[in-house]
């Protein structure tokens, strides 16, 4: 599905990254521990998460996650909207729970990791 899809899907945002929102993402995986995050193996995935630091997105950058989804209306910080650009990344904001904007996509086609 399309970065724009997922962004009306879940009633969000591209907040960073709108002219990518064409691309298309086949896998979705959602937690607030990184250390799960850095754990995955699978390339092209959307990280849905509610942890929205500065952490977020370097852990997003080790994990060559391009996509992040903040969940239960977190906004990311000019700070973390800069360093997202440094790495090319696109950040959506929904005001959906993290269980929702998960139950949401999956339905809509979104594949697990695993």
């Amino acid at each position: 599905m399309t970065l724009q899809e997922v962004a009306q899907f879940v009633e969000g945002e591209i907040v960073f990254g709108a002219e990518r929102a064409q691309e298309c993402v086949e896998y979705g995986f959602a937690s607030d521990l990184m250390s799960d995050v850095l754990t995955q193996k699978c390339s092209n995935f959307l990280l849905i998460t509610g942890l929205a630091n500065i952490q977020t997105i370097r852990t997003a950058e080790m994990s060559d996650a391009q996509y992040i989804l903040f969940a239960r209306n977190k906004k990311a910080t000019p700070e973390m909207l800069k360093l997202a650009g440094d790495n090319d990344m696109v950040i959506i904001q929904s005001p959906f729970s993290m269980f929702r904007t998960a139950g949401i996509l999956y339905a809509a086609g979104l594949k697990p990791v695993y």
